[in-house]
């Protein structure tokens, strides 16, 4: 197969041994700082992509993705909005729920949070918890039998167990005795612990809807609707769907409007990586520099003859940019090979070294997982090839360009 002239020589001078060894070396570390890079770069990228994933997973798995409310009341006739809602394809569960402050108490000990009244057929279609139960079942909540699930921070806060009585004093909600004004108290019987890894288990409980409903006189309609969505990144747009859908009679909001600030602390976090790791490419990129200005000194003579045989100066410009590219190729190739297998099998690697070494890497009691997360995305890898390859397209602009603009004479007048 014939290959256009300038490329031709260029390969010819990548595969040539030549007579300085220094120059070849030099190639050689530019490839290998360039495959480090690209290799580092995708593995943190991964890992952070991991940690984001576990962090939205752990969060949004516990909280809603869409709110329906009704302004200033309880939600009525939620029975009647699950059905026009769900007519979204993009809706695949609703759960009410009944939510109020509380104080919680067992053996002395008091511990603030939240207490939510839910139907826990229901909840299992938008929320974790009942997948991560500890000690127990979410379905052993039942009407009438006053019954709680406590999150596992909390039942540690309290000393509390299965079996154990915890009262429930509901924050804002008073009775008059015959001692006066006091704060509405029930006890209920903990039959479940669950731990999702999440704030949700240090000040979350769960009781059954009409539990909840009798406890704060709540004779009709909930607190408000739950959704889950197919895509928790597009539920601000399919928050605006169910208020169409609803008329606008009803307050939809989304997870955006709680936890948005975090995610994009994050996703901060992952584009300032990626320009300062970016930066460890551009270093390596230098060694291409290095290498071709080398290359171009060496290969004087070469040059002029082939701008006295007719060769343009851009066609010269060419056969040493194919030269230093084809370095930058290689680097990249091996880089996104080395990136992509240390990324899949990290998890297992780090296991491996806590196992030999006998520690750990990541505590269960500082960190919220006990493992490290990676998830691969083939954006990221399309993206830092591409970054990595274009860096070295351009470190070989100026040394080709010098070799361009070499006049025949002065470089044969000494030969």
């Amino acid at each position: 197969m014939k290959l256009p002239f300038s490329l031709f020589v260029g390969l010819r001078y990548t595969r040539a041994k030549r007579r300085n060894h220094f120059i070849s070396f030099i190639s050689l570390i530019s490839m290998i700082g360039i495959a480090l890079g690209v290799m580092v770069l995708i593995t943190v990228m991964s890992v952070m992509n991991g940690f984001e994933r576990e962090l939205r997973d752990r969060i949004l798995g516990v909280s809603p993705h869409v709110l329906v409310q009704s302004f200033g009341e309880p939600l009525k006739n939620w029975e009647e909005i699950e059905q026009k809602v769900k007519q979204n394809p993009q809706i695949i569960g609703a759960s009410p729920y009944i939510q109020s402050e509380a104080m919680f108490r067992h053996l002395g000990l008091n511990q603030g949070g939240f207490v939510q009244g839910v139907l826990p057929e229901k909840l299992s279609e938008v929320s974790v918890v009942p997948s991560n139960m500890k000690v127990g079942e979410i379905s052993y909540l039942e009407k009438g039998q006053y019954n709680i699930v406590l999150g596992s921070a909390l039942a540690r806060q309290l000393a509390a167990g299965i079996g154990d009585k915890v009262s429930l004093l509901i924050i804002g909600e008073t009775k008059m005795s015959l001692a006066g004004i006091s704060p509405r108290t029930k006890r209920f019987t903990v039959i479940g612990i669950f731990d999702t890894k999440s704030d949700a288990d240090k000040g979350l409980a769960f009781v059954h809807l009409h539990d909840a409903a009798a406890l704060l006189r709540q004779k009709d309609g909930v607190t408000a609707l739950q959704l889950k969505t197919d895509n928790v990144m597009n539920a601000y747009n399919i928050a605006s769907d169910v208020n169409q859908n609803l008329s606008g009679d009803y307050m939809v909001s989304d997870w955006t409007r709680q936890h948005q600030t975090l995610f994009n602390a994050i996703d901060m976090e992952k584009k300032i990586m990626f320009i300062l790791l970016t930066f460890i490419i551009a270093v390596a990129a230098f060694n291409i520099v290095t290498s071709l200005v080398m290359l171009v000194t060496e290969k004087q003579a070469d040059i002029a003859i082939l701008r006295t045989l007719g060769a343009s100066p851009g066609s010269i410009m060419k056969i040493f940019m194919t030269s230093g590219v084809i370095n930058g190729l290689i680097g990249t190739a091996v880089g996104v090979i080395l990136g992509i297998l240390l990324a899949l099998n990290l998890p297992d690697i780090v296991q491996w070294i806590e196992e030999f070494f006998k520690v750990r890497v990541f505590p269960q009691n500082v960190y919220f997982v006990n493992f490290l997360p990676t998830e691969l995305l083939r954006s990221d890898v399309i993206r830092i090839g591409l970054s990595a390859f274009i860096i070295s397209v351009l470190a070989t602009i100026y040394p080709a360009w010098k070799a361009s603009r070499t006049q025949p004479a002065e470089a044969l007048r000494y030969e």
